[in-house]
């Protein structure tokens, strides 16, 4: 059996397509999602709407919490850091990653930035060693796992070779720090034009739901 993590960062609360405003990547995850399911019904899925109950920051405390090795650490520690030991229990889980996440002025949603930011732990999903040349050493990295990202912005232009490539913040700021854990398999689908609407918006929906359909008897076969 596969395990599906499944996270939405929109603040937008439903799915274009069926509510009025909806969500342009809650659609993509799940459409994504329910492909998936169709074809695999008893494949697990944990879902995580961090849009609607975003992650808490991290802060002073959860830092000196961090990174005081487990067995030192106070019962206000221990407090501190169960979210984020809930989030990693969840992300220990997956087997494929699936992360539906607009485009904010250039870069993710907060609330994403703050599931990042719970997640990658020192002595918990990374490790840092100054002999090697990389000091970096992935604690995820003991078995393959596999990161979907579905994402939507106002424009185009943004991917590989695109005249705003250089601006894309967010596909980078998700794959770099999920390649520090042993994430390093990144498969990314994206509906572009949304500000523009009419057809070009309906062009690139309906390219990215096939491509997500593509995407998912890809990954369904390997």
């Amino acid at each position: 059996m596969t395990t599906l993590l499944h996270i939405d960062a929109s603040a937008r609360p439903g799915r274009s397509g069926t509510h009025v405003h909806g969500s342009h990547s809650r659609r993509l995850s799940h459409h994504f999602v329910t492909t998936w399911r169709a074809a695999r019904p008893d494949d697990e899925v944990i879902y995580r709407d961090i849009g609607a109950t975003p992650p808490g920051n991290v802060t002073g405390e959860w830092i000196a919490a961090g990174y005081t090795p487990a067995g030192q650490r106070e019962p206000w520690m221990h407090a501190v850091l169960a979210e984020s030991d809930a989030l990693i229990g969840e992300l220990r889980r997956a087997d494929v990653l699936v992360i539906g996440a607009p485009m904010y002025n250039f870069g993710m949603p907060a609330p994403l930035k703050s599931w990042i930011d719970n997640i990658v732990r020192i002595g918990s999903t990374f490790d840092f060693d100054r002999d090697r040349e990389n000091p970096y050493v992935p604690l995820l990295a003991e078995r393959h796992r596999r990161t979907v990202l579905l994402t939507s912005c106002g424009s185009s232009g943004y991917g590989p070779g695109g005249f705003q490539a250089q601006m894309d913040l967010l596909t980078p700021g998700i794959a770099s720090p999920l390649a520090l854990l042993g994430l390093n398999e990144v498969h990314s689908v994206a509906i572009e034009h949304a500000e523009d609407h009419g057809d070009l918006l309906d062009r690139s929906i309906a390219s990215a739901l096939a491509r997500v359909e593509a995407l998912v008897a890809e990954l369904q076969a390997g």
